[in-house]
């Protein structure tokens, strides 16, 4: 059975992503459904998969990772309205490949992401 995973890794402090709340939505349309929600932990990383099993399915899905409320909790001074308040990945998953890794990096100002293993 297939799977959908993350991480996060804070460039700004050298760090894993630590209690960062991670919200999967899948994209029908114009609208966005909602699949789960999860929050980092202390290697930045979901205890369990965002998708799993049944739920485990071809389409387009979104990623949003409330970063600014991270950077908050640690301190950060932020500009009001943070330029980078939650970050939103949408990608496609194709359910013939058994698993899709969907890591980020960030900092206050920047992100990026790739397909990872």
């Amino acid at each position: 059975m297939g799977r959908l995973t993350t991480h996060v890794l804070d460039a700004a402090h050298g760090c894993p992503g630590r209690d960062i709340v991670v919200d999967l939505y899948r994209v029908d349309g114009d609208r966005l459904e909602h699949v789960a929600s999860r929050t980092t932990n202390d290697d930045g990383r979901c205890d369990s998969p965002l998708l799993e099993g049944d739920a485990y399915r071809s389409g387009v899905y979104q990623l949003q990772f409330r970063a600014g409320d991270y950077y908050r909790a640690r301190g950060v001074a932020l500009t009001e309205p943070a330029f980078l308040d939650v970050v939103v990945l949408r990608f496609g998953v194709d359910a013939g490949q058994d698993h899709y890794h969907v890591p980020l990096l960030i900092s206050p100002y920047s992100y990026s992401t790739y397909r990872g293993s």
